[in-house]
């Protein structure tokens, strides 16, 4: 009797191989969609991080001596400006990627495109990370000063560039943070194509 009622309640393997298909189908889908987000924010916030540092300026006059603060004054916010432009122009190239992808359905995920999207998405999270810590730390020095350095408060004089700059500075940290994730997915979906019988059969960007 307890036979019949194991049996009756067995689990069928071509059911339970169908049910894990089905939801490596949905992690994968939705695996997809959250890399597209990140990667229009990544666009969006890389552009908007560029550009209010590319237009903060402020004229402030010195006994008559007109002195205009710019960007290009602090080597950290070029390096800023550029890896941003960097970050936003790759992440275009790989939405279009996704975009196409989506349209078009599910393309064999081999494993040298899975290695170029690895190492592409890790080189602009480390270039991304970098930028925002070295402006970080120049913003630290406009804002504070150095007294043993003899280094003024800039930021009291240039309230307006400072503010903006400020705002231009969190834009890249929160890009950075997406291409941080972005990679972390990139990582991820290169990796488990190593999984034996899922390399065969796995689908992606």
């Amino acid at each position: 009797m307890s036979y019949v009622g194991a049996s009756a309640v067995a689990v069928n393997p071509m059911n339970a191989a169908e049910y894990h298909g089905i939801n490596l189908i949905v992690v994968n889908r939705r695996m997809k969609v959250a890399e597209l987000v990140l990667r229009v924010l990544i666009c969006a916030l890389g552009v908007l991080a560029a550009t209010l540092m590319v237009t903060d300026t402020q004229v402030m006059v010195f006994f008559s001596i007109q002195k205009k603060a710019k960007f290009t004054d602090m080597k950290a916010l070029v390096f800023l400006v550029i890896a941003n432009g960097i970050a936003a122009f790759y992440s275009f190239l790989q939405l279009l990627r996704c975009v196409v992808s989506l349209a078009k359905g599910s393309v064999l995920f081999n494993k040298p495109l899975a290695w170029a999207i690895f190492s592409g998405d890790q080189v602009v999270a480390y270039l991304t990370v970098a930028a925002w810590a070295a402006a970080l730390q120049s913003s630290v020095y406009a804002k504070l000063g150095q007294s043993e350095l003899q280094w003024m408060k800039l930021c009291q004089f240039y309230g307006k560039f400072c503010n903006r700059g400020g705002e231009g500075l969190a834009s890249a940290v929160m890009a950075s943070l997406c291409t941080v994730i972005v990679s972390a997915i990139s990582a991820f979906s290169l990796f488990r194509l190593y999984g034996g019988a899922n390399a065969k059969t796995t689908t992606g960007w």
